[in-house]
């Protein structure tokens, strides 16, 4: 059991579309479901040389999201934005039901993952990726309370590594992944 002190977080319920949480000098944080209206400044921000780096292949990250109500609706799409101002972008998902060959999972509800990125230089090493990854954990938590999390960052993103370990995460060095 992991216990999560990331000040007051509100998970939404079914139907419902935002998340709220109460963190870093009074900033407001919210989680709002990816609409098509943010497609351009999720595309600005995949193709940024910084995130780049990391998440390849843009193209088909955008078409994952355009296709988010249909092949990938599995999946669990988010903007975070701080004060209103549209921050980042992140997911969660089912390992079970993305069948990637990074890790094995029998049953649906046993393991999870998750992405994520803040697109907005501004809002690097303040803390802010250390809450969006504490929210989705929420998330996963409230639907699934016994479910492991993998994550699998490139070991050279070390401000990833450094926001999943303080979230709780251990790496792994066999599965070459992190968990919690």
């Amino acid at each position: 059991m992991v216990q999560l002190t990331i000040g007051v977080v509100t998970v939404p319920r079914r139907g419902e579309k935002r998340v709220k949480i109460r963190y870093l000098c009074g900033m407001n944080l919210t989680f709002r479901k990816v609409e098509d209206t943010d497609l351009p400044i999720i595309e600005r921000w995949l193709r940024s040389e910084r995130i780049l780096k990391w998440f390849h292949d843009t193209e088909d990250w955008l078409s994952e999201v355009r296709q988010r109500g249909g092949a990938f609706s599995w999946i669990r799409y988010f903007i975070v934005a701080a004060d209103d101002q549209p921050i980042g972008f992140c997911l969660w998902y089912d390992c079970f039901d993305a069948k990637e060959d990074w890790y094995t999972v029998e049953r649906p509800n046993e393991m999870f993952s998750m992405d994520y990125l803040i697109g907005e230089d501004d809002f690097l090493g303040k803390g802010y990726g250390k809450a969006i990854v504490a929210t989705l954990m929420k998330m996963i938590y409230e639907q699934q309370p016994n479910a492991s999390i993998v994550v699998q960052p490139e070991p050279e993103n070390l401000l990833s590594c450094g926001v999943l370990k303080s979230n709780g995460f251990v790496y792994d060095g066999e599965k070459k992944y992190f968990v919690v």
